[in-house]
């Protein structure tokens, strides 16, 4: 029996629970995306996402209130997931803030960002959520998260440009770069085979160069 006065035996069985908890949610949730790819949005049903999972429906219920708060969870994770592989760019020592906006744009606009696998499931969700407040609303968060990235970024380098935009300019650069990539990411998503390595990532930094009204970075378009 444990001595009442260390405490750390319970404690390690509590933070396993949790992180188990936490494991089992992020597994539910990967089998909702790989249903999703393989049945659509109706036939990824409870009980065929308990099946890929291998757990019974009633476990999801433990953890989900129904199907929709899953699928809200899922392209929630699908959107956070991208933007946080395109902020990993972001973490460069000893980059000026022209180098950190390449990469980020770069980021954006390569594998794993870039994968028809991905910009399936992002289209699916996005074709139900005019017709699903719960979709709309986790799509409209995502939108946001990333548009707030991009301004923290373009605000960075407007600063070291000695240049001091206002909230209304900032928020017209991060619309109008959000556009480029976007733009580019379903190109290389739906026929990356048509492209060299780096053509979509050069095409995207010189775009969002010339809407920031900056001279080109050639070492970056020529990686």
């Amino acid at each position: 029996m444990p001595d009442a006065a260390d405490p750390a035996p319970m404690n390690a069985r509590r933070k396993f629970r949790r992180e188990g908890e936490e494991r089992r949610r992020q597994d539910l949730i990967e089998a909702t995306l790989d249903s999703v790819v393989e049945h659509g949005l109706e036939g990824a049903t409870l009980r065929t996402i308990a099946l890929r999972a291998d757990v019974t429906a009633g476990l999801i219920r433990h953890y989900f209130p129904g199907k929709e708060e899953l699928l809200q969870e899922a392209y929630t994770a699908l959107v956070g997931r991208m933007t946080e592989q395109a902020k990993a760019a972001l973490v460069m020592e000893d980059a000026s803030p022209r180098q950190r906006l390449a990469a980020f744009v770069t980021a954006n606009l390569n594998a794993p960002i870039v994968d028809a696998r991905v910009f399936s499931l992002w289209a699916t969700f996005l074709g139900r959520a005019n017709a699903d407040p719960t979709l709309a609303r986790a799509h409209r968060e995502g939108y946001l998260g990333f548009r707030n990235e991009v301004e923290a970024v373009v605000a960075e380098v407007l600063a070291a440009e000695q240049r001091k935009p206002d909230a209304g300019q900032l928020r017209h650069h991060a619309i109008a770069i959000n556009a480029i990539i976007d733009g580019l990411w379903i190109e290389g998503c739906l026929a990356g085979e048509m492209f060299s390595p780096g053509e979509l990532a050069a095409i995207g930094i010189k775009a969002v160069e010339a809407e920031l009204g900056l001279a080109p970075l050639e070492q970056f378009q020529e990686k």
